[in-house]
């Protein structure tokens, strides 16, 4: 897992990029409705980018002693990420489970997790394992099951221009790889009484 940076973001840097692009596409970067798109895309890239400065295993602390060691899953944290390779968001809901050993975090903290990890120029496979290794790591539990459904922008509005299409990625840990009915459990109570 990538530790976080140091350095902070270089907001003068991006918006004279910005500028650039906005040259090179034949647009005039002074023109009234432009004039403030640099700065307004380089405090979006240190919003949209802030899990480059934040550790995930972190975030997972404090943990707390408990007795329970069955599986907890919190469904439907929403999230937004970058594609690394396009620059476009991609953008859904994951679901993360863990069997605890010991051990529990307060569900925000799983919240909290995506959220960092997300906020990285990412690849959706990337961020699946890495939410679920941060927490293997963190909380030391019996095991680890993640998915993460999401629409990608890099495909709805360029390329193939399948908008609606949503990746399905999943990561498991210990138990949730070693016993299926276990898999099985996670599956069945993230699928649930659904809306969506």
């Amino acid at each position: 897992m990538n530790t976080p940076q140091t350095r902070p973001v270089d907001l003068w840097a991006i918006e004279k990029a910005v500028r650039a692009i906005i040259e090179a596409i034949g647009e005039n970067p002074d023109r009234p409705g432009l004039a403030q798109t640099p700065q307004r895309i380089a405090r979006l890239y240190a919003e949209m980018f802030s899990g480059l400065q934040e550790d995930p295993l972190a975030v997972l602390s404090p943990t707390f002693p408990e007795a329970h060691e069955e599986m907890v899953i919190l469904r439907h944290i929403p999230f937004y990420s970058m594609c690394e390779h396009h620059f476009l968001p991609f953008f859904g809901h994951a679901h993360v489970g863990y069997v605890p050993r010991g051990r529990v975090v307060g569900a925000s903290k799983l919240a909290r997790v995506v959220d960092v990890l997300a906020r990285r120029p990412q690849l959706q496979e990337r961020l699946t394992s890495q939410v679920a290794d941060a927490i293997m790591e963190a909380l030391k539990p019996h095991g680890v099951a993640v998915v993460i459904e999401a629409e990608h922008l890099c495909m709805a509005m360029r390329g193939i221009k399948r908008p609606g299409s949503v990746l399905v990625t999943s990561a498991v840990r210990g138990v949730f790889r070693q016993r299926g009915i276990t898999r099985s459990e996670f599956l069945a109570l993230v699928k649930g009484n659904r809306t969506q």
